[in-house]
């Protein structure tokens, strides 16, 4: 197999903050790629910010910088995503129990040079976060806007789908989805991420605390959700993402570790030619022990862009040309 795949460190370790987690990255059309993740001395700590770097056309990475409230409240998960009109949003939670999850968004519009202040993106909303948890949001082919989000107060975990019919300045929250039973217990479901096929159906992935990804289907727009189902993908209750390419195939990467809270390496790149029922394995960007988490992939036109966690210290991006893939 020949892969031509750029894979670059966006900063060296410890050089901006101790630890860092949950990346998430978006190309642009001039050809810059914006990056964004959490960062501090360790997960939930007050010290905690959302830091973004852009990636230039010369393929340098500028040093990060924070842009979110630096008020010794921790944030946690941003989630970067392109409005119809050139506006870049970044979507982040931000309190000190993940329970008590508040969703805040900065925007900007000159192409992530300059950022507003923050904001709440559904104001006196308590239900522990709206908009996107950890993916990217979905545009459907009518326009409508979807945000993968999920909740995990009193430790039970509900997935849902935020709707948005303005372009994410508005957004109407979907039932949480049914907890299916595996060996006669609930299954805790958290951190969606989505693709729409050429019939119009809406997928979900998503994580699960039973060794397995599970999925959900939506006929409707991502109103309604069917229960969801396991698949055969193994899950090691961390994130994962997935992104279909303009040939209807889907590209998913994850850790296909099966144990509950198990190893977070190797990460596997692999594909659905079958609108993600099988995925066959492409390729693993990492295979020592370590851990290689929270990838966050978007395909534009032959090109993915992906960015994951490496050992909680550095941020990972990668390119990789979908040509150069044989499987």
């Amino acid at each position: 197999m020949q892969i031509h795949t750029k894979k670059e460190f966006i900063f060296s370790a410890d050089e901006i903050t101790a630890a860092c987690h949950a990346s998430t990255v978006l190309p642009l059309d001039d050809g810059n790629v914006l990056a964004a993740w959490f960062g501090g001395a360790k997960e939930g700590d007050a010290s905690v910010e959302i830091y973004i770097s852009m990636r230039g056309t010369d393929g340098i990475w500028e040093k990060p910088r924070i842009v979110s409230e630096n008020d010794g409240v921790p944030h946690w998960n941003p989630v970067l995503h392109l409005r119809q009109d050139g506006t870049i949003l970044l979507f982040y939670k931000y309190g000190f129990q993940i329970d008590n999850w508040v969703t805040h968004v900065v925007s900007s519009k000159d192409g992530g040079q300059s950022w507003s202040q923050p904001s709440v993106l559904v104001p006196g909303d308590d239900s522990g976060g709206r908009g996107p948890v950890k993916n990217k949001c979905l545009r459907l082919s009518d326009g409508t806007l979807l945000a993968p989000s999920s909740t995990e107060q009193n430790r039970k975990w509900n997935a849902f789908i935020d709707r948005s019919e303005d372009d994410g300045v508005t957004w109407t929250k979907s039932p949480a989805m049914d907890r299916p039973l595996y060996k006669g217990r609930k299954v805790g479901l958290i951190q969606p991420t989505l693709w729409q096929d050429d019939l119009g159906i809406v997928h979900a992935l998503m994580r699960s605390n039973k060794g397995a990804v599970y999925k959900s289907d939506s006929a409707d727009n991502g109103i309604t959700w069917n229960t969801p189902y396991r698949t055969g993908l193994p899950n090691n209750n961390s994130g994962i993402d997935c992104a279909k390419d303009d040939e209807g195939r889907i590209w998913l990467l994850y850790n296909p570790v099966k144990e509950n809270w198990g190893d977070r390496y190797p990460l596997t790149l692999a594909v659905s030619t079958d609108n993600g029922n099988i995925f066959l394995p492409v390729c693993s960007p990492e295979t020592a022990e370590g851990e290689y988490s929270y990838p966050a992939i978007v395909c534009r036109g032959n090109r993915l862009y992906f960015t994951y966690t490496y050992n909680r210290k550095q941020i990972v991006y990668s390119e990789i040309d979908i040509n150069t893939l044989f499987y």
